[in-house]
């Protein structure tokens, strides 16, 4: 069938990418992805996927072998003779290198946005870049997904009363005021330096937040140096509870023992990376992002807005 919806995914979130292919209504096109001896990636699409509207779905955290699975699976579409071939990549990995900020360093999020275009990709979703303007770096069609609607459903439902919206960093002050202003309720901003790569230091909270429940609200959560800074920070000014929203929660080193340790109340992360739930600490809590890219998808594929799907 000309034109029909194909959805394939690699290793990196299988669970995540059953669940989108539910809510578009259609199954997951039988995908290999194996390794030779020597770890070298291969990959193999069993089903005949000429002339249809191919989905790939594939985050590109660590290990790099997601993002050579990506670059592989969307190379053999091509070969496949598939009509129209988007990577979907709710996380999208190397984003934070984003600008030549010291000599000789390279700028992975343009490398990486290269290398998916070269292998034959025709349009990309991801889900809160690191910055908005690496929607630049693509040479193709970008639709950029919102998380803060599947937040905001979550705090709605939650009602946490005397709330205010904290942005992490001077950087995340847009997606901070849209919270607050999507909410009604007041922002403080977090005034930090950054001593180096993964290290930071906070100077000061603008706005108030004495007495009152806060919520910060940022794009990725990593080594969680900064999130457990900003929050311990807000307690010395007053604040009551304090929750925190991120889209990706990549959560290395000793992320998780920091998040334990600190005055933080809650951490709601999304599934854009895949982890066992059970795992980690009782203070998280995860929402899913299946519905909003299931129904990304079935726009482009009707040739419908995706930008509706914030209005």
């Amino acid at each position: 069938m000309q034109n029909a919806l194909k959805i394939i995914s690699g290793t990196a979130h299988l669970p995540l990418a059953k669940k989108i292919s539910q809510y578009c209504g259609v199954g997951l096109t039988q995908c290999d992805v194996s390794r030779f001896s020597d770890g070298e990636v291969r990959v193999q699409i069993n089903q005949n996927i000429r002339g249809s509207d191919l989905f790939i779905i594939q985050p590109t955290n660590p290990p790099a072998e997601n993002l050579v699975e990506l670059l592989i699976m969307v190379d053999a579409a091509r070969r496949a003779s598939a009509k129209r071939i988007t990577a979907v990549i709710p996380y999208y990995g190397y984003a934070r290198q984003d600008r030549k900020d010291q000599p000789r360093v390279s700028i992975t999020a343009k490398l990486v946005a290269n290398l998916i275009t070269q292998a034959g990709a025709d349009r990309v979703i991801t889900m809160d870049l690191h910055a908005s303007q690496l929607q630049g770096f693509f040479d193709i069609p970008h639709d950029h997904l919102y998380g803060s609607k599947i937040f905001l459903d979550y705090f709605r439902t939650k009602q946490v009363q005397n709330l205010v919206s904290v942005s992490a960093d001077v950087g995340s002050i847009k997606i901070a005021r849209a919270f607050a202003k999507e909410l009604q309720i007041p922002l403080a901003i977090i005034d930090k330096r950054r001593i180096e790569a993964n290290k930071s230091e906070v100077l000061n909270i603008i706005g108030d937040v004495k007495d009152r429940n806060v919520v910060i609200r940022d794009d990725i959560v990593d080594t969680a140096g900064t999130i457990v800074q900003g929050a311990e920070a807000l307690r010395k000014h007053g604040a009551q509870e304090i929750y925190v929203c991120v889209t990706h929660g990549v959560l290395s080193g000793e992320a998780l023992e920091r998040i334990e340790n600190s005055p933080i109340t809650e951490v709601v992360i999304t599934d854009t990376i895949q982890r066992d739930m059970n795992e980690l600490p009782s203070k998280f809590t995860e929402v899913s992002t299946a519905d909003m890219f299931g129904e990304a998808i079935r726009r482009i594929w009707h040739e419908e807005s995706v930008s509706k799907l914030f209005d």
